[in-house]
């Protein structure tokens, strides 16, 4: 099966009530783990690169293992660029063979903003490529976005829909409170429960509904939305690694958000989380081994775990690939 778009993804998932999962990928292990995981659950997917990992890995090699991917899997995969920094950036996925772009001009005026995100969706519509914005700032770390606390703001509503409507754009990335990295807040913006575990501030689902209400039926997106699941940080501390206090957005919530006009939720720190537990993990355990294939596969067989657990507890994708095919067809 081809690459596709993510208009039919989105559109299902809007009407079926759940999300598409759009996870990083920067190597080999990655895509196969996330990859593996989608098809025995049947489940569509999005693969999405960061410009970082387009400078790790190179956009040639970063394409031909998602085409291998597709070879092997019969399930419906976008490819995406996420956080593209720049039109030449995005230029150069849409040229390249990518499905999808994400133009980040989150950080300029809004004015601004439209008036970029205009030229890329320009350019991507005549090439058959979507485009996915962002209005509002996220707080966190990923890659070469770095955005401070002070500096963080949320999605005003009233913007919106003239920034849709102005730019073009086939999906909208909003800010209501996740945020990237692993230690995505602050010990004072947390409580703890009777158990002494951090507990962060709820999302904003009040901006999110009247986000909804302005763009009816648009399709919205979450980044920043990795949940540092307790298992892989207990696993990577006891073997080793120094991850106090990482906390991450409620898996909850983001199965509320999935169930609203939030089409595509990001995953990027949890992939990163479980592969270096099961390489952590595996050093401590097999502390005669060099053999890169031992470790790695460790990895590996965790994010495919995590993915797997995704895909059943927090997208609600599972099962969903034949009715995507059939619209695609």
């Amino acid at each position: 099966m081809p690459l596709v778009g993510t208009k039919e993804m989105f559109k299902k998932a809007h009407e079926g009530k759940y999300a598409i999962g759009a996870f990083n990928v920067n190597n080999m292990e990655i895509v196969q783990g996330i990859t593996e995981a989608a098809a025995e659950l049947n489940s569509p997917i999005i693969l999405q690169c960061s410009a970082g990992a387009r400078k790790y890995a190179k956009h040639a090699y970063l394409v031909h293992l998602v085409q291998a991917a597709l070879e092997v899997n019969d399930i419906p995969i976008a490819l995406h660029l996420d956080h593209g920094p720049d039109f030449e950036t995005c230029k150069s996925c849409i040229d390249g063979g990518f499905t999808s772009v994400m133009f980040d001009g989150s950080h300029y005026a809004f004015k601004e903003n439209i008036k970029r995100t205009q030229e890329v969706v320009a350019y991507a519509h005549e090439h058959g490529v979507v485009v996915e914005a962002e209005l509002g700032q996220l707080a966190g770390i990923e890659d070469d976005v770095k955005v401070a606390a002070h500096e963080a703001s949320y999605t005003q509503p009233e913007e919106v829909e003239e920034f849709v409507k102005e730019t073009g754009v086939d999906s909208l990335a909003i800010a209501i409170g996740t945020s990237h990295g692993a230690f995505k807040f602050k010990l004072e913006q947390c409580t703890r429960n009777a158990d002494g575990v951090l507990v962060p501030p709820d999302l904003r689902f009040d901006i999110l509904a009247e986000i909804e209400k302005k763009i009816p039926g648009f399709p919205i997106v979450l980044h920043g939305a990795s949940s540092v699941i307790p298992k892989y940080v207990k696993i990577i501390n006891e073997h080793g690694g120094k991850l106090a206090d990482a906390i991450g957005i409620p898996e909850d919530q983001l199965r509320k958000a999935a169930k609203s006009a939030v089409c595509k939720i990001n995953i990027d720190s949890d992939l990163r989380l479980a592969m270096t537990a099961g390489i952590r993990e595996h050093f401590d355990l097999h502390p005669e081994h060099f053999d890169p294939r031992q470790y790695i596969a460790d990895g590996r067989s965790y994010i495919k775990e995590l993915v797997e657990h995704k895909i059943k507890a927090v997208l609600g994708s599972d099962g969903r690939a034949p009715e995507i095919m059939a619209l695609i067809k």
